[in-house]
């Protein structure tokens, strides 16, 4: 398997502290099934991890497995929590796609909501010529109460990826059963770790691909793992119609 969204680089943001961490991870993803996983920083006010100190980091990581004979494959990647100047920082060279030439970028919303300007730097960013993939958004205030909001990004060209932990739940069935909706829905690319430790946030891909494959068939999983390895080449993913999510139904979950 392909995990494109990994906080696997040691001390850099709130991910694993040491190497040791980091190699300890490794191997838990080598026997969740992951071959390749994306290390995806986060870049924002609170951690500060610009493209170039990325691309370091993961040479480091990388000549590290190595050393110690751990079959996983790093790529560079970052988490960008939104903000207003995102498009001319990637100009400028300190923002990071996904496997570095990509034309895929994580957009990161607050927990709490989604920004006004959120819609505009979308399109900004795919004027720009990249798709914007908006991670977790299962873990969304606001989309959890106003859906509809989710389906028109979708609908306007975004991307979305959600947490293998949220699907299987962990972080409570209120999520998981949105999840589960934005899968339904077909408001959803991909699914990936998150990961940021092997305790309370590990890989859980294993367990959230047999959920997929169990509750939608073997068709919908290849739909998952084929768009990472699309999204890896930078080929065209794999895009289905977007659908709304029933007002009546969805709150009806809660």
């Amino acid at each position: 398997m392909i995990d494109i969204h990994c906080h696997i680089l040691p001390r850099i943001d709130d991910g694993p502290k040491t190497l040791f961490d980091s190699l300890n991870m490794a191997k838990a993803a080598v026997r969740d099934g992951i071959h390749t996983v994306i290390a995806t920083p986060h870049h924002s006010t609170t951690y500060y991890n610009a493209k170039a100190d990325i691309l370091h980091y993961v040479q480091d990581l990388n000549d590290a497995l190595q050393e110690e004979n751990i079959d996983l494959k790093v790529r560079p990647g970052q988490e960008t929590r939104i903000y207003g100047e995102l498009v001319e920082d990637l100009k400028k060279g300190d923002i990071l796609p996904l496997n570095e030439t990509s034309s895929y970028l994580f957009i990161e919303f607050p927990s709490s909501g989604v920004p006004l300007y959120a819609d505009k730097l979308l399109y900004d960013i795919q004027v720009a010529g990249l798709t914007p993939v908006i991670v977790h958004p299962e873990r969304n205030a606001e989309l959890i109460e106003r859906p509809g909001k989710l389906y028109q990004l979708v609908k306007n060209g975004a991307a979305t990826q959600i947490t293998a932990g949220s699907l299987v739940g962990d972080f409570g069935k209120k999520i998981s059963q949105f999840s589960q909706q934005i899968i339904e829905a077909n408001l959803t690319h991909f699914i990936a770790s998150d990961a940021h430790n092997t305790t309370n946030r590990p890989f859980k891909m294993a367990e959230a691909m047999n959920f997929v494959e169990k509750k939608y068939g073997v068709d919908m999983l290849y739909y998952f793992t084929e768009n990472a390895e699309l999204l890896l080449e930078d080929s065209s993913i794999i895009q289905e119609v977007p659908q709304r999510i029933a007002k009546k139904k969805f709150l009806g979950i809660f």
